[in-house]
């Protein structure tokens, strides 16, 4: 069994674009009202759309189930205000129930939240107990940066996000940590946003206390945990220079994937972290798409990479593909019950 956890509707059809226009361009329009979702999208279109994209490269990779989000760089929290959150939200969720409906034993369904700086998570909680308890979700992504590449929020670690990871708790869901487009030309968005915020979140859970209080929140680092594999010691060292606990401690917590796009890259992730906190990822048709001069293979075909890596026993690689999502994301057993019956 292998599930990929991190896959983003990347290939929808245009006519959730096309809305996403029409939505923002009434921004522009003083006085006008909200435009709520008013696009349609046959069964077919949604078929068409993955059978020749994200379905033909999970056959063509032996990967048995992608949980399936909105397209990250476009959640764009900035845009608009609470109400814009929502409705787009809202649009893209209801997409994502649509292919999991169509496609139960290839795609779960992880949800955007309406998250909107400088306001509150009420909406973001009533989204993920949608998604959730009508929708059969199971799990959600987290932007921690909702200004999209100013960082003027509160870190992970501020009350503000209390609410949220009790929410969380009691569904007994995770959260990825996923930021969404940069505004800030420094910043580009998958090269430098995404793998600066994946470091920044790890940074700020090591210097807080947010897991004691709530001890069964799991949250997930994409991208491999951005810098973090990389300069391990240095977090070692940071967190025994400030008194804090042990990186063991913290990974009790937290979780990266495997959306590293090189060997030595996958090689260095498996050698400093646990497998027991890494889960098989590819991201595919995201951040990175087309074919490695060097290697003769797609980027994002991250199972090669697994399946190449020495010193890795067979426990340890069925941990990374599938036993871990296994137990990151407890409602998978709907998913996993399924798939043991149409395999028998």
């Amino acid at each position: 069994m292998i599930i990929d956890c991190h896959g983003h509707y990347t290939t929808a059809p245009k006519a959730l674009d096309h809305y996403r226009a029409r939505q923002t361009a009434r921004l522009l329009e003083p006085g006008a009202p909200p435009l709520a979702p008013d696009f349609h999208i046959g069964d077919d279109e949604i078929r068409d759309s993955l059978e020749r994209n994200q379905l033909r490269l999970q056959r063509e990779r032996g990967v048995d189930m992608t949980i399936l989000s909105p397209k990250a760089s476009a959640m764009a929290h900035h845009v608009g205000n609470p109400t814009t959150s929502l409705h787009w939200a809202h649009a893209c969720n209801d997409l994502i129930h649509r292919v999991a409906t169509l496609y139960p034993l290839q795609f779960t369904a992880v949800c955007q939240l309406p998250q909107s700086p400088g306001h509150g998570l009420d909406a973001s909680i009533a989204e993920l107990e949608r998604c959730v308890n009508d929708l059969g979700f199971i799990g959600c992504n987290l932007n921690p940066d909702p200004s999209d590449g100013h960082w003027n929020g509160p870190p992970l670690t501020d009350r503000y996000w209390y609410p949220l990871y009790e929410k969380m708790v009691e569904l007994d869901v995770p959260a990825m940590i996923h930021v969404s487009c940069s505004c800030n030309p420094n910043f580009h968005h998958t090269g430098a946003h995404y793998l600066n915020a994946d470091t920044a979140a790890f940074m700020q859970l090591l210097l807080s206390d947010v897991f004691v209080d709530f001890p069964t929140l799991r949250l997930i680092i994409p991208h491999g945990g951005g810098a973090v594999p990389y300069h391990w010691g240095r977090y070692r060292g940071l967190a025994q220079q400030m008194g804090r606990p042990p990186l063991s401690q913290l990974m009790r917590n937290v979780y990266f994937d495997t959306c590293v796009y090189h060997q030595p890259g996958i090689d260095l992730l498996l050698r400093v972290v646990s497998p027991e906190n890494i889960l098989f990822a590819s991201e595919a048709f995201g951040a990175v798409q087309g074919v490695d001069p060097e290697t003769g293979f797609n980027f994002d075909d991250t199972r090669r990479y697994i399946d190449a890596a020495t010193g890795l026993s067979d426990t340890a690689r069925g941990q990374i593909y599938a036993g871990n999502a296994l137990r990151v994301y407890p409602r998978l057993r709907a998913w996993a019950a399924r798939f043991a019956s149409a395999a028998h």
